[in-house]
């Protein structure tokens, strides 16, 4: 397995990369292989929120192959003695655009926000770009009443550039953070 498929590790979660089978899999909600493959329970709440996601990269992965490195990855929360637990996700939207950055998504599932595990996620993942990649800028956009994600990328140093319109969310508030 190579440094890109190898999971992301930190202290107390694990992010592995969902291969294409595993995407095509969530994508028609068939979850059986994907959670064995991960050794977790996967919440359905957490496959409701990804299905429509999992297509997405799926196809890009397809069409893309170099962004398949940087796309979906399921956040799992490893405690000793406790079964693994699919928590959220993160993903880059592909691979470094021209001026080498690369923009972050993530979700949690509800019961898991409000104890780090967003900020430890996307600090791990950003650690990996850097130490794998030699990134170091990174982008955020963010919905501007989404003030639990204003405040997990405050948290991380972002600075806010602008704004954009996206076709499927609306007005988002665009940050970046080179680090």
């Amino acid at each position: 397995m190579g440094a890109d498929a190898a999971p992301i590790r930190s202290e107390r979660l694990e992010l592995p990369l969902l291969s294409l089978e595993q995407l095509d899999g969530l994508a028609s909600a068939d979850v059986t292989a994907v959670a064995a493959d991960l050794d977790a329970d996967i919440p359905a709440a957490w496959v409701d929120d990804v299905q429509r996601l999992a297509g997405l990269r799926a196809q890009q992965a397809r069409e893309r192959p170099y962004d398949a490195p940087w796309l979906l990855r399921a956040i799992v929360r490893v405690v000793p003695g406790a079964r693994r637990q699919v928590i959220g996700y993160l993903n880059f939207h592909g691979a470094p655009d021209e001026a080498g950055r690369v923009e972050v998504g993530y979700t949690l599932l509800p019961a898991a926000r409000g104890v780090g595990y967003g900020v430890e996620a996307v600090r791990a993942a950003f650690d990996w770009a850097t130490r794998e990649h030699g990134i170091h800028r990174f982008r955020a956009s963010v919905a501007p009443d989404n003030e639990r994600s204003l405040n997990l990328i405050r948290k991380l140093g972002f600075v806010h550039t602008g704004e954009q319109m996206d076709p499927e969310d609306g007005l988002e508030l665009v940050f970046d953070l080179d680090r």
